[in-house]
C-alpha cells in the first residue's frame, strides 16, 4: 500500500487491501476472468480499481454475486437508503420514461421536476426553501461553495481534516487529504483546515465525558483561523462524520454563532449523513439549519446519480452568474426517482425506523463493548454505527489487525461493511432493515468477536 493510499484509508478502504486480495483468489475461475477483463479495461486508480468481486443482482438489503453468494450490504456507498432495486423507484423512473420525457434541455423545466424540488423543500429544515439539482455530490459541493463565495464576496474556506467532499478540485481540496491533493499542483487556494471533534480520541487526553471542554479546544481553532482571516465565506463540514463522530448539539451551535458573527456561511454536507440516515429526515435536525445543505447519494434512489443543495430565499442574489449550470440539472428521470425514495421513506416510516433499530443496534453493540478489552469505543447515531478495535481500552492504541480479520470473516460469513481509520468498523445498513435483521446483524457480530477475540 503507498503512502497515499494509506493516508486516505481514514475514510476509505484501499483496493490493495490483503483482505480484497485474498477475496479475489476464493472466487470462481469465471468470477475472476471477468475481474481481470474489468482489470485490463478501466483506468486504474485507488480505492475503486482493480475490484474484488463481480455483482450480478442487488434487491433490497443485499447483494449477490457472480458466483451466487449473497452478501448483507452494511456499506451500500450511501446510496442503499431505501434498499436496491426499490419497486417504487423502479416503477417511478419506467413511468417517466413511458411519459416520454427522460430529459429537460436546459433552460425549460418539466412538472415532475418541479414538483419534486417543492416537495424536498416542503420537509427542509426552516428556510431552505430553494434547490439548484445537478449530477453527483462533488458537483453539489462545488455549487455550495460557489454561492457562498459569491453572496458574501469572500473567497476563503475552513473545513475539517479527512473529511471527503468530493473530487472535483474544490470538494477535493475542502477534504483536506493528501491522497487527493499530492502531486497535481495548485488546488484551490484560500483554504484552512481545524480538526473535528472527536471525543473518544481527542489529543488533548480530555476525558471523553467532558465534552464541553473537548467543544472549546476544538473550537478554538475554528477562532483562530476567523480571527486572522477576514475573509472566510464558509466554513464546510459533515454535521455527522461518518466514522462516525457525532459532534455535541452545543458544538455545532457555537459554529453557527461564529459564521454569523463574520458572515460566512455554513455549509452541510449531508450527502452520507441524510435523507433519514441519522433518525432525523436531514442530520441538520439535530443541531442548527446551516446556510446551504448539500444531498446526495440516496437522492436518487440508489440506481441514478443525482445531488443537489438546499439553501435560503434570501441568497437567490445570483441571476447575474452560473453556479452550477449542469446539463441534467433539472433532469425529470432523476426527479421521479427523486420523488419515489422521498415518499417511500415517509409512507414506510424509515426515518423512525432509523432512529429505534439504530438504538437497538447501539445498545447490543454496547454491550458486547463491555465484554471485551479490545472494543474500545463504539458509537452511533441512528444507522451510523462505528466499532473502534484497539490493543486495549487502556492504550487506545488502534488495532488494525484486528479490524482487517473482523471484515475478512465478515465476508466469508455474507456481511459486507467497511473499515476507515486503519481499525474502525463502521456499519451503515439500509433503512429499509427489519428487526429480524437487525438481530441477525448482531448475532453475526458476536459470533466474530467470540471467534477473534481471545480475552
Amino acid at each position: 500500500m503507498s503512502n497515499m493510499t494509506a493516508s486516505f484509508v481514514q475514510q476509505g478502504d484501499t483496493h490493495k487491501s490483503g483482505v480484497q486480495s485474498r477475496k479475489a483468489e476464493s472466487l470462481s475461475q469465471a468470477s475472476r476472468t471477468i475481474l481481470n477483463r474489468d482489470a485490463n479495461v478501466f483506468l486504474h486508480q485507488a480505492l475503486s480499481s482493480p475490484v474484488m468481486n463481480v455483482i450480478d443482482r442487488a434487491e433490497g438489503a443485499y447483494i449477490f454475486d457472480h458466483d451466487g453468494k449473497r452478501y448483507f450490504d452494511l456499506h451500500g456507498n450511501g446510496v442503499h437508503h431505501i434498499g436496491y432495486n426499490n419497486p417504487a423507484v423502479v416503477a417511478a423512473i419506467k413511468r417517466q420514461l413511458d411519459d416520454q420525457l427522460s430529459f429537460a434541455p436546459r433552460r425549460y423545466t418539466a412538472q415532475v421536476t418541479v414538483d419534486f424540488a417543492e416537495k424536498l423543500v416542503s420537509m427542509a429544515p426552516e428556510e431552505l426553501d430553494r434547490v439548484l439539482f445537478c449530477p453527483g455530490g462533488s458537483e453539489a459541493i462545488e455549487m455550495a461553495v460557489m454561492l457562498a463565495k459569491r453572496v458574501t464576496g469572500k473567497w476563503k474556506t475552513v473545513s475539517f481534516w479527512n473529511q471527503f467532499h468530493g473530487s472535483t478540485f474544490q470538494a477535493a481540496t475542502l477534504s483536506g487529504n493528501a491522497h487527493w491533493t499530492t502531486g497535481v499542483g495548485p488546488m484551490v487556494p484560500g483554504a484552512f483546515f481545524v480538526e473535528f471533534p472527536n471525543y473518544y480520541r481527542n489529543p488533548w487526553g480530555i476525558d471523553p465525558a467532558d465534552t464541553d471542554a473537548i467543544d472549546d479546544a476544538y473550537l478554538d481553532q475554528l477562532r483562530v483561523v476567523f480571527q486572522n482571516n477576514p475573509d472566510i465565506a464558509a466554513v464546510v463540514g459533515t454535521p455527522v462524520a461518518s466514522t462516525p463522530f457525532i459532534p455535541t448539539a452545543r458544538y455545532w451551535q457555537t459554529v453557527r454563532t461564529l459564521c454569523d458573527e463574520y458572515g460566512a456561511f455554513l455549509i452541510f454536507d449531508e450527502i452520507v449523513c441524510g435523507m433519514g440516515r441519522t433518525g432525523k429526515m436531514f442530520a441538520a435536525e439535530h443541531y442548527v439549519t446551516p446556510d446551504v445543505l448539500v444531498v446526495g447519494k440516496s437522492l436518487g434512489g440508489g440506481i441514478l446519480p443525482f445531488a443537489g443543495i438546499l439553501t435560503k430565499g434570501k441568497y437567490n442574489v445570483v441571476a447575474d452568474y452560473s453556479i452550477g449550470h449542469f446539463t441534467h440539472e433539472k433532469s425529470p428521470i432523476s426527479a421521479a426517482a427523486g420523488h419515489a425514495t422521498i415518499d417511500f421513506i415517509q409512507q414506510e416510516e424509515l426515518v423512525s425506523r432509523a432512529e429505534s433499530l439504530g438504538s437497538y443496534l447501539l445498545k447490543g453493540l454496547q454491550e458486547m463493548a463491555a465484554a471485551y478489552d479490545q472494543i474500545g469505543h463504539v458509537d452511533g447515531i441512528g444507522l451510523l454505527l462505528s466499532i473502534d478495535l484497539v490493543t486495549s481500552k487502556k492504550s487506545k492504541e488502534r488495532n488494525p489487525t484486528l479490524a482487517n480479520a473482523v471484515l475478512e470473516y465478515g465476508l466469508s460469513k455474507g456481511l459486507s461493511f467497511k473499515v476507515i481509520d486503519t481499525n474502525v468498523v463502521t456499519l451503515h445498513p439500509p433503512l429499509i432493515i427489519t428487526q429480524d435483521e437487525a438481530d441477525f446483524i448482531l448475532e453475526s457480530f458476536r459470533q466474530i468477536f467470540k471467534s477473534l477475540i481471545k480475552n
